[in-house]
Order: structure tokens, then sequence, then C-alpha cells
């Protein structure tokens, strides 16, 4: 008998995910399956919740709004630096990522969205915030949870 997907179990799926436009954003092809605590919050909200009840060998659709992914954009967390805050990179270019500490001393990825003269754009925002996720998803596993893994709230 196959176990239902429910909090405190490690669920292996595979899936493609796709924006709106059908453009891959990620997927498991190469490194084969994810593994995951369900109930841990080691996936985005909206996906988790598409996979409560299933049992391996579903095979889903699982459309998830911003709001239940990544995130709305926040403007507030989008602002424009001076290229000598890039001192000791050589090139700086839209598109690259770095660690940056906040204020109150997290570290976060900011994100280069443009370079004009030397203004540079960062945003903080997550780079898949405001996006609508399509998931192609198989799942290929489900078991129990060990207690140390409940413990730590992800999978060992």
């Amino acid at each position: 008998m196959s176990l239902t997907i429910t909090d405190n179990l490690v669920v292996s799926i595979t899936y493609t995910l796709t924006n709106d436009d059908a453009t891959v954003l990620d997927s498991t092809e190469e490194s084969g399956p994810m593994d995951y605590l369900h109930g841990g919050d080691n996936i985005i909200q909206g996906l988790e919740d598409g996979l409560e009840g299933k049992q391996v060998g579903d095979k889903l659709k699982v459309r998830v709004d911003p709001e239940d992914g990544y995130g709305e954009v926040f403007t507030e967390l989008m602002q424009v630096v001076d290229l000598a805050s890039f001192e000791g990179v050589e090139s700086v270019e839209a598109g690259m990522q770095f660690e940056s500490e906040t204020d109150e001393g997290e570290l976060e990825i900011v994100t280069i969205k443009s370079v004009e003269g030397n203004e540079v754009t960062i945003d903080a925002n997550h780079p898949l915030a405001g996006v609508t996720l399509n998931f192609d998803v198989e799942i290929v596993g489900v078991r129990k949870a060990t207690a140390e893994e409940i413990e730590h709230e992800h999978v060992h």
C-alpha cells in the first residue's frame, strides 16, 4: 500500500518548471529526483499544497501564483548604487548575482538589473518573484521521515 502525502513524510519528485510563456525555468531531468520533507517549509507553499494527498505514480500539473510561490515584486527591494560598490569586480553586467549583507547582518542575493555609467540598479527580490509557476510533476517516492529529519525539518 502506498503512502499518501501528508506532513512528516519524505517525498521524492521529478518536475519541469515553466513560466506562462512555456520557458523552462528549472528541471530535475539532469539532476534526478528532488527529495523534500513535506510540511517542513522546504519547497514553495503552492507546490506543497498541490502535492498534498497524492501518491507514488501520480503525475500532475500544479499552477502556482506568485503569492504562493516566490512572492510579488517589491520595488523597495530595488535600488541604484554606485559602480564603486563593486570594487574588485572586473566587469559588472546585467544578470550577474552577488551576495550582499542587509542592515540586519543577513546575507541576501542581489541581481544586477542594469548598468548605466556609474549607476548600477540592483534587485533583492527573488529572481522568480512576480512569476506564475507551472510545475509538471511526477511523484516517484514517499517514505516516513526519520525522527532526526523531522527534528531538523529537512531530508538527510
